[in-house]
C-alpha cells in the first residue's frame, strides 16, 4: 500500500475505500485503516462513484487504461501510477475524454519530490551551478536473479522492462528540468541470465537550451554510480544513495512522523569543483505534496501537480529510445504543436 500512508497524511484527504481480492491485502487495510471499506471488484466504486470525489489506479501497467477510462465514464477524476499507458497515443485518449468529461487525470510522478531532486531543482533554480550543460542521473541496483511476474513479460501491453519502469521517473525528472527534448539516443539491454525485457538502459536526451541528459537505469550494477552528477560553468554538483521515502514507506512510516523525508548530513551532495568543494544539505522529500497539490487542483485552486500532456512525452521519449536502440539512430522527436495535447 504505498499510496495510501500518503494520502491519509494529508488534510482534507480521507482513504474511503480499496479494491482488493486478495485476503492478506484484505486484512492489513482493515487493520491500519480500520475505517476504509475493502470490495473485490472495482465495478463496485462505479456502482457507487456519488460516493468518492478521486480514484487512484495503481495496478499492472495493462490495467492503467481501461481502469482510468471506467472511471472517467464513471464521472470520476483520476490519478494513475506511470507510466500511464504502454503508448502515448493511448495516453492521449485518456487526455481527451478526460477533457469531455470535464475531470483531471493526475499521473503520479512522485519522483519530483525526491529530496535530492528538490535539491538539484533549487540549486539550478537559484544560480548556484551557472550554466547547466550536463545533467546526469540514475536509478542503479543489484538485482541479477529475476523476480517474476508481469514487469518481466514481453507483451506490449504489459510495458514492462525497466525502461518503462525506473525510466519513466527519470525522464520525467529530466523532462521537468528542461522540458521536451529534441533528439533520443538510447541503448537498451537485457543483461540477467534468463530475462526478456531489458534490464540496462542508457538514454540520452537533447534540450531546446543545448542541455544533455545522459540517463543510466540498471538492475545489474553492483558499484552504482552517482544518483545525480549535474554539470555547469561554475560549479557542480553531486549526490550517491537513494531518496529513502519508498523504504520508509515499506517499513510502515507515514509522512505524519517527525523527521519524514530528512536526509542524514553525512549523506548530502557536494557542490564546487575540484579545488573547493562543500556539503549541502538535501531537501526534505515531501511525496504528500503530490497529493496536497491534487486536492487543490480539485478545488480548482491550482493546475494539477503533473500535467497528463507531461506524462504523454516522457511516453513519446520512450517510445523513441525504443526505436533508437533498435535502429542504433539517433531519434528526432515531432514537433510537440503537432500533439492533440501540446
Amino acid at each position: 500500500m504505498f499510496h495510501a500512508p500518503l494520502i491519509s497524511s494529508v488534510p482534507g484527504f480521507s482513504l474511503s475505500a480499496v479494491v482488493t481480492s486478495d485476503p492478506e491485502r484484505s486484512e492489513a487495510v482493515r487493520t491500519r485503516y480500520p475505517g476504509t471499506e475493502v470490495v473485490d471488484r472495482a465495478d463496485r466504486i462505479w456502482q457507487t462513484a456519488e460516493s468518492y470525489d478521486l480514484v487512484v489506479v495503481t495496478t499492472p501497467n495493462r490495467l492503467h487504461v481501461p481502469l482510468t477510462r471506467s472511471a472517467l465514464e464513471a464521472g470520476l477524476p483520476v490519478v494513475v501510477d506511470k507510466p500511464v499507458a504502454a503508448t502515448a497515443e493511448d495516453a492521449r485518449q485518456l487526455g481527451v475524454l478526460a477533457a469531455e468529461r470535464g475531470l483531471l487525470v493526475v499521473p503520479f510522478h512522485n519522483r519530483r519530490w525526491d529530496g535530492d531532486f528538490r535539491t538539484v531543482r533549487r540549486l539550478i533554480d537559484e544560480g548556484a551551478l551557472g550554466a547547466v550543460h550536463g545533467f546526469e542521473s540514475r536509478f542503479e541496483r543489484w538485482r541479477p536473479r529475476i523476480k517474476p511476474g508481469w514487469k518481466e513479460n514481453t507483451d506490449p501491453a504489459e510495458a514492462g522492462g525497466i525502461l518503462y519502469d525506473l525510466g519513466s521517473h527519470l525522464i520525467d525528472q529530466a523532462l521537468t528540468l528542461y522540458g521536451r527534448p529534441l533528439t533520443v539516443y538510447a541503448e537498451l539491454d537485457v543483461r540477467r541470465h534468463g530475462a526478456a525485457v531489458p534490464d540496462d538502459a542508457f538514454v540520452a536526451l537533447t534540450h531546446p537550451g543545448g542541455e544533455r541528459s545522459h540517463l543510466w537505469m540498471s538492475a545489474m550494477s553492483p558499484q552504482p554510480g552517482p544518483r545525480f552528477r549535474v554539470l555547469a560553468d561554475t560549479a557542480g554538483y553531486v549526490s550517491y544513495g537513494m531518496d529513502g521515502q519508498e523504504d520508509a514507506l515499506r517499513a510502515g512510516r507515514t509522512p505524519r512522523e517527525e523527521g519524514w523525508g530528512l536526509t542524514a548530513p553525512e549523506s548530502y551532495g557536494q557542490v564546487g569543483t575540484p579545488e573547493a568543494a562543500r556539503p549541502v544539505a538535501t531537501e526534505p522529500g515531501a511525496y504528500q505534496e503530490f497529493y496536497a497539490g491534487v486536492g487543490r487542483a480539485l478545488r480548482g485552486e491550482a493546475p494539477p501537480p503533473v500535467a497528463l500532456a507531461d506524462a504523454v512525452t516522457g511516453l513519446e521519449v520512450i517510445e523513441a529510445a525504443i526505436r533508437s536502440s533498435q535502429d542504433r539512430a539517433v531519434v528526432t522527436l515531432p514537433d510537440p504543436r503537432t500533439s492533440p495535447m501540446a
